[in-house]
């Protein structure tokens, strides 16, 4: 009978005279794949480039101290230095809006949009690229306000792409209830500034009610920040009641809709998102083959 290679317990082991650093060994660790070697890599160089602030002073030897491996083992995954940078800020980034990308195509899969799942679909986006943008924020200034040609670089190969990226998975959804999408590009970067604002409040600010700002985003985003205004409502203010009065509008942190919100008014519209809900009509209509509704 063969036996048993399994290191004895050490009360055993000492009875057996097993003594020494046979006895003493700690089990080995297991060896990580070469994808979780890579993302332990990453969030080591995030935490080192976070702390030092400085791409440049940020060394591949500080790095591997953080990871607890060799320099050598970062230059197999990482051509250099610039490229462990980049992949650490863009990995967050491309892996929030893969994620986005896949609920847009599924969002109406089971059933149609209605106005209350709209709302909480784009709560959801907002959600998650804020607290990804705020993950990445301290590398992503780094990146977009350091070298201007890093910069130009970046932004054109990935920050653009992914927000072109969305931008085309929301044209698909409104296309599938009969809506033409004019501006997908610039809707796509007006919800992704909207988003690095909020993760510069969430990261900096004093009294950011995250909650709050988030669904006053998203119904903005979805109903319109602004009413159309109405030149036969227009009411005269004196000068000291009109300063008065637009101080208290603005005095609430991200009181996003101004002096108009107080005031009753038509609907308001989106100036660069169109509802995606519409009758049922509509949009099976459109699957049917029969075109799009008029």
């Amino acid at each position: 009978m063969a036996k048993s290679s399994t290191a004895p317990p050490p009360s055993v082991a000492a009875e057996q005279g097993v003594t020494g650093a046979a006895a003493d060994a700690p089990p080995r660790r297991k060896r990580l794949t070469a994808e979780a070697r890579k993302s332990s890599i990453l969030a080591a160089a995030r935490r080192a480039f976070t702390e030092t602030g400085d791409m440049n002073g940020t060394t591949i030897k500080l790095i591997a101290e953080r990871s607890g491996i060799s320099e050598g083992v970062i230059y197999r995954h990482f051509e250099s230095k610039d490229q462990l940078f980049f992949e650490a800020v863009v990995e967050p980034l491309k892996t929030a809006v893969d994620d986005l990308v896949a609920a847009s195509a599924t969002v109406d899969r089971d059933e149609p949009l209605t106005p209350e799942r709209q709302l909480e679909t784009m709560t959801g986006l907002y959600r998650q690229l804020t607290s990804t943008l705020e993950q990445i924020l301290p590398l992503l200034g780094l990146v977009l306000f350091g070298d201007p040609q890093v910069a130009k670089r970046f932004y054109r190969e990935n920050f653009a792409v992914a927000m072109d990226r969305l931008a085309e998975a929301w044209r698909e959804v409104e296309d599938r209830y009969g809506y033409p999408f004019e501006s997908p590009d610039i809707s796509a970067r007006a919800v992704m500034g909207m988003a690095l604002i909020l993760a510069l409040e969430g990261h900096h600010g004093k009294k950011f009610d995250r909650d709050r700002s988030l669904t006053l985003i998203s119904e903005g985003t979805v109903k319109g920040f602004f009413p159309a205004l109405q030149p036969a409502r227009r009411r005269r203010l004196e000068p000291e009641n009109r300063s008065s009065r637009t101080v208290a509008a603005y005095s609430s942190p991200l009181n996003f809709r101004g002096p108009s919100a107080a005031r009753p008014g038509p609907p308001p519209r989106s100036y660069f998102s169109r509802s995606w809900c519409a009758p049922p009509g509509r949009r099976s209509a459109r699957r049917s083959g029969r075109g799009r509704a008029r």
